[in-house]
């Protein structure tokens, strides 16, 4: 068997145990990525908690012009945050998620697209898939929407 096609059987094997996937994109007025970020980031995936699977950046100029920039691409001032954040990171995204996303950035805004896997769920959801469960909803709820609801309970 080829490289590319013991690679590509592993890759397939390996998404059979993966748990559930969530990506966020963050925008920063001003084009002011500080990379600020990076820290927490770090902490989640060196303790086991998630996988990142893709990160990539988007920059749009006052004028509306898209730049898409991969962690490889970046100044190496910018991507030294982010330089020792374990992962399999890039290509998830297509042109056309890259498109979708940009679209939604308002302008002179930069932006981190991130996506990972929940790694600490990745057991339960095999145990789920192996018990023939079929997973008919899944939301995440915004921190700021249960604030709220909390709040209103309590008075």
């Amino acid at each position: 068997m080829a490289a590319a096609a013991k690679a590509a059987a592993a890759k397939a094997a390996a998404a059979k145990d993966l748990g559930p996937v969530d990506y966020l994109v963050v925008a920063f007025p001003g084009n002011k990525f500080s990379g600020a970020i990076a820290p927490e980031l770090r902490k989640l995936v060196t303790s086991g908690v998630v996988r990142i699977i893709d990160l990539t950046f988007v920059k749009k100029d006052a004028e509306g012009t898209v730049t898409v920039m991969e962690l490889e691409s970046l100044e190496p001032e910018e991507a030294r945050v982010f330089a020792d954040i374990d992962g399999e990171i890039g290509g998830l995204l297509s042109e056309e998620d890259l498109t979708l996303i940009a679209e939604e950035i308002p302008p002179d805004c930069s932006a981190a697209l991130i996506v990972w896997e929940n790694t600490w769920a990745a057991a339960l959801a095999q145990r789920i898939r192996e018990a023939d469960g079929i997973v008919v909803a899944h939301e995440r709820v915004p921190a700021s929407v249960v604030e709220q609801d909390l709040l209103a309970i309590a008075r």
